[in-house]
């Protein structure tokens, strides 16, 4: 795994992370809490900087803080499809699992809250609640992967990049940002060819869904490439349905 930047010191208290409230650590006693936080550090990393290469052996193991990483596989003759993405509070490699299943890449920047593996594994065997969140967090993953079996076997390009908007959407409000009455803003934080390369289309595809999008008033472009979404139920209907608020 590749070591990033690396913060020795504690940076954010755990009871008052950004996350908290999403990630592994969301069922945590103080107890369980004070002792996140004394076995935690922060890596960063620059967006298109390896994270891990899969079958790479991953000493650490840990949350997304802030930003955006890809999950990647590639075939013997080259050929690669990403296969996932981590947004914030989701969590990066499996207890028990010595070696990455995928290659893992900055989308963006991208800021990551860590434990070494043994010490990880050793406080999930004696706190029960963290053991439960992160097998909850397992399945909601195998929900998503089950979703995104339909988007890309039967949904049209127009509902593909509507369902991933919408994902993105309720994702964001999870980890704080409430969304306005009937709608949502979010940060897009990887690029249209990444766009293109999750959802099995090219870039001049999803460059015209996105603007009939914006043309139709679904969305709005703004700065900063924020996204903002006036009525999230009327994008839940552009993308087919199918995508479970719950996840």
């Amino acid at each position: 795994m590749a070591d990033g930047v690396h913060f020795p010191a504690i940076r954010t208290a755990c009871a008052h992370c950004s996350i908290r409230e999403r990630a592994v650590c969301a069922c945590a006693s103080p107890a369980e809490l004070e002792e996140l936080n004394r076995i935690k550090s922060y890596r960063s990393f620059a967006p298109g900087e390896t994270i891990a290469w899969a079958g790479e052996t991953m000493p650490l193991v840990g949350s997304v803080v802030e930003g955006v990483a890809t999950l990647a596989l590639t075939l013997a003759d080259g050929r690669r499809q990403m296969v996932g993405l981590l947004l914030p509070a989701d969590f990066l490699g499996r207890p028990g699992r010595t070696r990455s299943s995928y290659d893992v890449v900055a989308a963006t920047e991208i800021t990551l809250c860590m434990f070494r593996r043994a010490e990880f594994e050793r406080l999930l065997r004696d706190s029960p609640r963290l053991g439960q969140r992160l097998l909850d967090m397992t399945l909601d993953e195998l929900e998503v992967a089950r979703e995104w079996m339909l988007l890309l076997g039967r949904k049209t390009a127009r509902e593909r990049i509507a369902s991933l908007l919408v994902i993105m959407a309720r994702r964001q409000a999870g980890v704080g940002d409430d969304p306005t009455p009937g709608g949502a803003s979010f940060p897009l934080h990887i690029t249209r060819e990444a766009m293109a390369d999750y959802l099995g289309l090219t870039i001049e595809t999803v460059s015209r869904q996105i603007s009939a999008l914006r043309r139709e008033g679904q969305i709005r472009l703004c700065e900063n490439r924020m996204v903002e979404v006036p009525n999230l139920d009327s994008l839940v209907v552009e993308s087919g349905g199918g995508v479970d608020p719950a996840v």
